[in-house]
C-alpha cells in the first residue's frame, strides 16, 4: 500500500481542486484535504480508507474515519477512483482508473500495479438478461517464496 501520500501544500490543494473540479465534484474543505493528499504530486495510488485517514491526521487536518470512508465513495462514484476488494473486509481505492490488473501482495497486504500486457482473456462470460459487464479487476494473490 502507498504510504508515501503528497505533501498538503498548495500545489497539492491546487491540484486536488483541479481533480475534484474535472469530475464536478463539490470541492469542501476535507474534499480539497483528501484528494490534494491522493493526487498532490501527480503519482497515483492505492489507499486503504485507513491509510489515507492516517495520512490525513498527520497533515493537521482534522477529518473523521467515517467522512474518508464517504469521501472515497464519492470519488468513486463520481469515476476519480476505482475501489478494489481483496477480501470481505478490506478494500483499496485507486486513483488510476483505466483497467489494469494489481497484485496483492498477502504478507504485507499491499497492492501494486501488475503488467497490463501480460494477462489475457480469451472471453468473459455473457452477463446475465437484464445486466451489461462494467468492469472486470484482476486481483493476483502473492506470496513470497
Amino acid at each position: 500500500m502507498d504510504t508515501d501520500f503528497a505533501q498538503l501544500n498548495d500545489n497539492a490543494l491546487n491540484a486536488g481542486a483541479e481533480w475534484l473540479a474535472r469530475a464536478g465534484v463539490r470541492p469542501t474543505r476535507q474534499r480539497l484535504s483528501l484528494a490534494g493528499l491522493l493526487v498532490g504530486d501527480g503519482h497515483d495510488r492505492h489507499v486503504t480508507a485507513e491509510s489515507l485517514f492516517l495520512a490525513v491526521k498527520e497533515s493537521g487536518e482534522s477529518v473523521s474515519l467515517a467522512t474518508v470512508y464517504n469521501t472515497l465513495r464519492a470519488f468513486c462514484d463520481a469515476g476519480l477512483m476505482n475501489e478494489i476488494t481483496v477480501d470481505a473486509t478490506r478494500s483499496y481505492f485507486d486513483t488510476c482508473v483505466e483497467e489494469h490488473p494489481h497484485y496483492f501482495w498477502e504478507d504485507s497486504q499491499e497492492l501494486t500495479d501488475a503488467p497490463s500486457g501480460e494477462v489475457a482473456f480469451s472471453r468473459l462470460p455473457t452477463a446475465p438478461e437484464g445486466a451489461e459487464i462494467s468492469r472486470v479487476d484482476v486481483v493476483i494473490r502473492l506470496r513470497r517464496k
